[in-house]
């Protein structure tokens, strides 16, 4: 297996190096900084395959860390690692771009887990055999992140389109909102169920550029992708 690089952003620099020493000796290599500005000068000079970013740090806060780099890379994991566990906290950390929190105090082991998932769902998303998809006169091109309509190009992010992905592999079944979530966000959790519904409203805009292609909610169950 290649080596990972990793972006860490803690500024508790204890904690920082526990987490970065027991990631080495797992064998990914790890760019510690210890504030947001110091984290995205590095993220912009570096190429990570995965981010861990604390919420509260000076110069940069984890939420606005997020935005910036979700501005260059749609592709990236970003996993915060923060002591808030509120429901606001949470919510904004998905709608900034995040795939996942991690409420402190947790174990290496835990931590190893959730970034193992997803890794191998980023490599997925680059390497699956399906490269594209016709949805009546809409092209999706998952390798690219783009829906191409007869008037325009539509460029989706990485969330959009791994969601948009388990839809088309399943055109015309009613989906029910746990496997969607298990399958797409790698767990089932009233947070993800929230920024799931974002990302679901997002794609209809997107896909009314054809009026026969539908994604629909249907009540009590779930949502299903129609092309008539």
């Amino acid at each position: 297996m290649s080596t990972k690089n990793v972006l860490l952003a803690e500024d508790d620099v204890t904690l920082g190096f526990v987490i970065k020493d027991n990631l080495q000796d797992a064998g990914y290599s790890v760019t510690h900084c210890t504030d947001g500005e110091m984290a995205w000068k590095s993220f912009q000079k570096g190429n990570f395959d995965i981010c861990l970013l604390d919420i509260n740090m000076p110069q940069r806060d984890g939420f606005s860390l997020a935005k910036k780099i979700r501005q260059i890379s749609d592709i990236v994991p970003i996993l915060f690692l923060t002591a808030k566990s509120s429901e606001e906290d949470k919510v904004k950390g998905f709608e900034t771009g995040a795939d996942d929190y991690i409420t402190k105090p947790f174990s290496m082991k835990e931590l190893m887990m959730r970034m193992e998932v997803f890794l191998r769902r980023s490599k997925k998303l680059k390497s699956d055999s399906v490269d594209e998809v016709k949805l009546g006169t809409l092209r999706v091109v998952f390798k690219e992140l783009k829906i191409i309509t007869p008037t325009t190009t539509i460029m989706l992010t990485r969330r959009e389109t791994e969601l948009l992905y388990f839809f088309t592999q399943h055109i015309n079944k009613v989906l029910n909102r746990e496997e969607i979530l298990l399958n797409v966000w790698g767990k089932d959790d009233y947070f993800l169920g929230r920024s799931m519904d974002v990302f679901i409203t997002k794609l209809r805009k997107h896909l009314k550029a054809d009026p026969a292609v539908k994604l629909e909610t249907i009540h009590g169950v779930g949502f299903q992708l129609t092309v008539n």
